[in-house]
């Protein structure tokens, strides 16, 4: 997703009318930089098919593929979608990725199944909005594959959010009872990074669950 690990304030940020305006724009609105949790978990890996929810403008999907992976970029904004393919375009990885306009609140597999399942920083609202998202998420893994979710802890220091989006955020730990039966967690932890934020430099934590399907 490459999203420079920040939303957008307000209650919005989940929806996609509101992505689809932002991502109607000329300027690029996040860095294109791999997330550094997937670049730290998945390069040990070897590579295979790959499904990457919540894309954006594609940088994960475009690193994926640079190490080999046939990689799918799925959104719920066309225009993301859109902006991602020209980017897998211009780095010469199209033929390695393809794009699914889809919503992770509603997301079904479809009995498609990858390698590596992978979402970073989404945020659905509501108490089990998450927990939902890691079950669906859950069911495109194929055995042996794994499962990667990464995103902000509610300790971390994001600026204004309101209460609902701080209730929206997670611990690792908190999403390991939401993984089906025959997966293994391999990963939980709550992994602090420095990141620079209107012009100072502040702390925040990144929740990371790995979790491998061993049936």
């Amino acid at each position: 997703m490459s999203h420079d690990h920040q939303h957008d304030e307000g209650p919005d940020y989940f929806e996609p009318q509101s992505w689809e305006e932002r991502y109607a724009g000329d300027e690029q609105v996040w860095s294109g930089r791999p997330n550094p949790q997937l670049v730290a978990e998945v390069s040990g890996l070897t590579p295979g098919t790959a499904l990457d929810v919540g894309c954006g403008e594609g940088g994960d999907v475009i690193w994926l593929a640079r190490q080999g992976w046939q990689v799918t970029g799925a959104d719920f904004s066309a225009n993301g979608l859109a902006r991602a393919a020209r980017h897998a375009e211009q780095e010469a990885v199209a033929d390695l990725t393809s794009w699914w306009q889809v919503d992770a609140r509603s997301f079904d597999p479809a009995g498609r199944t990858f390698d590596l399942v992978t979402t970073h920083y989404l945020h659905p609202p509501g108490d089990d909005g998450m927990a939902d998202v890691v079950r669906r998420l859950a069911s495109a893994v194929a055995p042996g594959g794994h499962l990667l979710v990464v995103g902000h802890a509610p300790t971390s220091d994001l600026g204004h959010h309101s209460e609902d989006d701080r209730r929206a955020m997670f611990l690792a730990a908190d999403l390991v009872p939401a993984l089906p039966g025959g997966f293994e967690p391999v990963v939980v932890e709550q992994r602090p990074r420095t990141v620079e934020r209107e012009g100072r430099t502040m702390t925040i934590d990144d929740s990371t669950l790995l979790a491998r399907r061993t049936d």
